[in-house]
């Protein structure tokens, strides 16, 4: 498929665009760049996602790569209680993957990014020795008041994690080969897999913590164990976590005795499970809890994990002796 016919086929996927932003795009695709209206204060985000370094291809079909590549920029608006706007993105493709594929993982961004509310408003296309996928997100708020940073948390708040941890690395394992899927029961082996290859944003989760007022929050891509580090480092605080505390996924247990890693090790550790920390005082903690105990059809689970402490940006696990544990280094 050449350029101009592949953008032209990637166009007509994008054609119907989401209603949701019909009154804030004025132009999108077919110009040289973008115009929207903007309703206040623009929250951008940009995430580059490389073959052999992100993903590998023969372990994921490209609509995965597509829903994973625009998850990973999603969740950053996420993590700063952002609704999500537009999204604009780059592909550089190899002239081994074919247009069909192409258009498949246009397939999976346009899918993520539906899940989401976000509306692809613009990209470019180039060759690229390797494929390559850059997502850039817009989100927007009126009032920049209700966005969360990293660096609020303050002692005497407590730690809390959406959801559970530790899937997308157990789902990376089976996909390796590290771990026998087969060991598993089925519906098991393929809800890990999903959490790796399609990561939900947790986009209310992120917007629902503002409202009760979490103090500082980012989204676990890279691991707890560092993720949690860059909220003490930038808050100027100690913040304490307990590995026997972490919410597990169904089957990490499994995965993590197969590879030899304890379970919570592996739930702080791995990364890219795309659920959102953050802090908040012991008031907001308990109205939180109230509100997932009513909302757990859409928000899921609430779990508090630690505590932070007077310091001087260090976090530390309790209980997890002497060894440091890290997550990924880019």
């Amino acid at each position: 498929m050449r350029e101009l016919e592949l953008i032209g086929e990637i166009e007509q996927l994008l054609a119907a665009g989401d209603p949701r932003a019909a009154g804030r795009i004025v132009r999108g695709f077919g110009d040289d760049a973008a115009v929207v209206r903007g309703p206040g204060y623009a929250v951008t985000s940009i995430d580059t996602l490389v073959d052999g370094v992100h993903f590998r291809l023969g372990q994921l079909t490209t609509a995965e790569v597509g829903n994973r590549a625009a998850a990973a920029a999603l969740s950053d608006l996420a993590a700063m209680a952002a609704p999500a706007g537009e999204a604009y993105v780059a592909l550089g493709l190899p002239a081994e993957l074919g247009g069909e594929d192409t258009l498949a993982l246009v397939r999976g961004l346009l899918e993520t990014c539906a899940a989401c509310g976000a509306t692809i408003a613009g990209g470019d296309v180039s060759r690229s020795a390797t494929l390559t996928v850059t997502v850039t997100v817009v989100g927007w708020v009126e009032d920049p008041g209700v966005l969360v940073g990293r660096d609020g948390a303050r002692p005497g708040d407590v730690v809390v994690v959406t959801g559970a941890l530790g899937g997308a690395g157990a789902g990376l394992a089976l996909l390796e080969g590290r771990a026998d899927s087969t060991a598993l029961p089925a519906s098991v082996a393929a809800a890990l897999h999903d959490r790796y290859a399609r990561p939900q944003p947790r986009l209310a989760a992120g917007a629902v913590l503002s409202t009760l007022g979490a103090t500082a929050m980012i989204d676990i891509s890279d691991g707890l164990a560092s993720d949690a580090r860059h909220l003490a480092r930038r808050s100027g605080v100690r913040i304490e976590l307990e590995l026997a505390a972490l919410p597990l996924d169904d089957g990490v247990a499994e995965v993590a005795a197969a590879v030899g890693i304890d379970p919570a090790r592996m739930a702080a550790t791995a990364g890219e499970d795309f659920e959102l920390c953050a802090c908040l005082s012991p008031a907001s903690a308990q109205l939180a809890t109230v509100e997932w105990s009513r909302r757990s059809a859409q928000l899921g689970t609430l779990t508090t994990v630690g505590r932070v402490l007077t310091g001087d940006g260090e976090l530390v696990f309790a209980d997890a002796g002497e060894e440091p544990l890290a997550g990924y280094e880019h």
